[in-house]
């Protein structure tokens, strides 16, 4: 396929005419993860949700390493090809480290970006070197071991933590279809071994950037508040909830996201 022309998957839902609301999913995800928050957000937004390069239906896809900007290029392109210059913009955990690339990238293009459970980057090298072995280790099993092994190594890590077994259960079936080789293509180019410290970008903008993160997730709470300290950025907390905010209380992130995001547009 050339190149040039290469879009990824992309699912839209509501009116065309309302400001247009670009969802990214979180590794081993899709654009269907937001499929349940579709009925409440396209009443006020045309949303688009777009499958990240090796996930649901977007092409399985070799990265430059650092493929952080390659990514947000690629989005960047899919949504010039249904014609769509200006957005909201939300990203969850790897979807928002994505986001917070295409803000570095296009900052012309965004009405407001809004993180769920994202790092804006780490800050010393041997905690880059730390991260970057630890997702090689990761990498390893995800390329050689069966799909099922990964994904139950994967879960129990301490930021899932929060899940009961039975969401457990139905994350590790829901995720079963994907392919190893594709995800091994975006993950390792993605790491946050990787990335930049870009906890600076909300700082370069005058759009409203807000920062989305459940209560019971200790490690992103504390990483929100620091952040806060150095950029402009507004917490929104959520009760009884983990890392993944939208997942376990799709209503009041709807309703929390609905308010900023007119608020923002006033």
């Amino acid at each position: 396929m050339d190149k040039a022309k290469l879009m990824l998957a992309v699912r839209c839902y509501g009116d065309s005419n309302q400001p247009s609301l670009v969802l990214l999913h979180g590794f081993l995800g899709d654009k269907a993860d937001w499929h349940d928050l579709m009925p409440r957000l396209s009443r006020h937004f045309h949303c688009v949700c777009i499958d990240l390069p090796g996930h649901g239906a977007s092409p399985h896809i070799e990265l430059v390493s650092p493929g952080f900007e390659q990514v947000a290029q690629l989005i960047q392109q899919t949504l010039a090809g249904i014609h769509i210059d200006k957005l909201h913009l939300l990203g969850y955990s790897l979807g928002g480290r994505i986001a917070l690339h295409l803000a570095k990238l296009f900052p012309a293009q965004l009405l407001s970006v809004t993180l769920e459970s994202c790092h804006p980057g780490l800050t010393t090298e041997a905690e880059k070197h730390a991260r970057l072995q630890s997702d090689q280790q990761w990498h390893q099993l995800l390329t050689t071991c069966p799909m099922s092994t990964f994904l139950a190594r994967w879960y129990q890590q301490g930021v899932f933590a929060d899940l009961s077994k039975v969401a457990r259960s139905r994350l590790i079936e829901r995720r079963q279809h994907n392919n190893p080789a594709a995800l091994g293509a975006i993950y390792l180019a993605t790491s946050l071994g990787l990335q930049q410290d870009l906890s600076i970008i909300p700082n370069q903008s005058a759009i409203k950037w807000h920062y989305f993160v459940g209560k019971d997730d200790s490690k992103f709470s504390n990483l929100a508040q620091a952040w806060q300290q150095q950029a402009s950025i507004t917490l929104h907390y959520f009760d009884n909830v983990g890392h993944n905010v939208h997942l376990a209380n799709g209503q009041a992130f709807c309703e929390r996201l609905i308010q900023q995001l007119i608020q923002d547009t006033q």
